[in-house]
Order: C-alpha cells, then structure tokens, then sequence
C-alpha cells in the first residue's frame, strides 16, 4: 500500500505529461527524499523531464516565463536539486498565479496550460511529503522514522510526529527538547489540537467530537478535492445538482489549489465543524439564484420528508458563517 496520496492529475491536462505522471506514481514506492539509494529526484530526471520539455516545446514563447527553465534547456529535476522541492511549489504556484491574472485568456492553449502546471505542482508537492518504503531513523533520535508522515486524519494540520520530525530535520531542537520529546507518546495520526488524550491522560474534548464527524470530514474533503482539479464543470459527486453546484462557486470564489492540500483539509473541517450540511448548501445555491425564504423550503425538505417553513429556512441560512456564504 503507497504510504502517500494519489497524485491528482488535473481534468484538461496535457495527455503526455499525464502519462508520465501515472509513470511517476507506478515507480515511485520506494523513492524518497531522504533516500539514498532511491533519491526520487533522480526518479522525477527519468520519468518527467522529457515529457514535459516536449510539452513546452508545443507552447507560445510567450508561456515561458511562467515555467521555470523554459526555454533554457535547465530541466524540472535540475532546479528542484538548486531551490528544493517547497522552493519549486511556491516558485511555481506564484508563477501560475501570476498568469492566471495577467495572461489568461480561458483558450483550450491556457486551460491545458493551467490544468499542467496544477498537476506538476501537485506532482512536487507530493514528493516533498513522500516516505520511502523501508527508511532509517534519523541518527540521534530515538523514534521510529517508518512511522506515518502527514497530516492529522480530522484537519490539515501536521501528525504530532511528522510536525517533530520537520523540527528536527531543520536542526531547530536541543538536547534537551529531544529527551522530553522521547518521553511523549508522539501521534502519528493526529495532530496536538486532536490527540485523543491529553497529556494528563484525560480524553481530549476535541478528538472527540471530531471523530464523530470523521467520515463526513472525509466525504467534504474528496468533494472539496474533486471540484478543486475540475473547475471547469460542476461535478455531481452526491448525486445532486444544487449540492454540486455549491462546490462549483465555493471553488470559483476561492484562489485553493489541489496542491494546497492542508488549506483544504482545515476547509472540510471547518464545514463540518460549522454543521454546514447538504440541506444549507443547497439553500445557499438557491438563495445566490434569487428565491425567496418561502420559495427555498418550497424546494429542501427537513428530517421528516416535508417543506421546510420559511422561519426554518431563516434560522438555518443565519446559522452559517460568512466564508460560506455564495
């Protein structure tokens, strides 16, 4: 089993970067950037810099300047050796910002264009999250580095474990902190907010009513997921148009990309911390297209299969922050 996310290949992609990437994820187990033997570096020289230098080769000249090394012969893999696989996504993410708002003209050219950079950008920040098979612990560090790395199962914050772990690969512990870190039982699932006992043994509050809202937490974020690489159309993941349309103008109102993974996961937790349901997106959709209160419930129904009143209708839409508001 890949002990990392699937990487999301962005719906309008370029077909021969695409292939790659499904290259990519089919090879790249045991690869990783902590490892020797199995630099995945190297696995991103073999797999992906030709295809994308044909790709650029198709391009305007005018797209080179929001792709690094286009058109100096410097390939993917060379710069992420000189600024590092975080200095590429950012490098790369404020380059595609900065064509979307200057150069963008919705051509198929600029929809593939976009579409490409997303999926590479995602491609590259996977890797910068990604493990190796079988690893070593880190020398001087009395913990299991095969543990689980990244995020908190019920937020996008980072696992107790993998967020000491970045601490003590950037050298910014001492001995003293390392020997009281050794002495905590570090989650590899969730975060400090969502342990699910507090340091004095005592069951945290908050893990708990996280996890009754876990599987919901999970649905909010592969619709949040979905919609995020397909902006172009509304997806009906839940079989309804109005909840599919909520996600569709969430997404349009919201500068996320796919590769903004944590912000989305801390996106889904809010939704459900909120107790922002699929009955309220919809009232939401049909509230931006111009119904009234009376005409919504008309339209929803409550708990028990019938019209929703129209003071119901007010109380529900006055319970939902302004982040959701279309």
């Amino acid at each position: 089993m890949k002990n990392t996310p699937k990487i999301i290949i962005w719906e309008g992609c370029s077909p021969s970067v695409s292939k790659a990437i499904q290259r990519f994820e089919e090879r790249w187990q045991p690869y990783s950037v902590s490892s020797r033997r199995y630099p995945i570096i190297r696995l991103i020289k073999d797999v992906m810099d030709q295809p994308i230098d044909e790709y650029i080769q198709t391009l305007p000249e005018s797209y080179s300047g929001y792709l690094p090394g286009a058109g100096t012969g410097v390939k993917l893999s060379e710069i992420i050796r000189m600024v590092g696989l975080d200095g590429m996504v950012r490098m790369q993410r404020q380059l595609l910002r900065q064509f979307i708002k200057t150069a963008d003209r919705q051509s198929r050219t600029d929809q593939c264009f976009i579409a490409t950079l997303e999926s590479l950008i995602g491609l590259v920040w996977d890797c910068s999250l990604k493990r190796p098979k079988r690893t070593t612990s880190t020398k001087g560090v009395n913990l299991n580095d095969q543990r689980k790395h990244g995020f908190c199962e019920l937020c996008g914050s980072l696992t107790e474990f993998a967020d000491f772990m970045v601490t003590v690969a950037n050298q910014r512990i001492n001995d003293v902190e390392l020997e009281d870190h050794n002495k905590l039982a570090l989650s590899h699932q969730y975060c400090s907010k969502h342990r699910p006992k507090l340091l004095n043994g005592e069951w945290n509050l908050a893990y708990r009513k996280a996890k009754r809202s876990s599987a919901q937490f999970h649905i909010e974020l592969d619709r949040l997921n979905q919609q995020c690489a397909n902006r172009s159309r509304i997806l009906t993941m839940s079989g309804d148009k109005l909840i599919g349309s909520f996600f569709y103008q969430l997404m349009q109102r919201l500068t996320l990309q796919p590769a903004d993974k944590a912000e989305l996961r801390h996106l889904a937790r809010r939704m459900v911390d909120a107790k922002l349901s699929d009955t309220k997106k919809k009232m939401l959709v049909l509230r931006k297209s111009g119904l009234s209160q009376t005409e919504i419930g008309q339209r929803v129904q409550n708990g028990k299969a019938q019209p929703m009143t129209r003071q119901a209708v007010s109380k529900a839409l006055a319970s939902i922050p302004k982040e959701f508001i279309l």
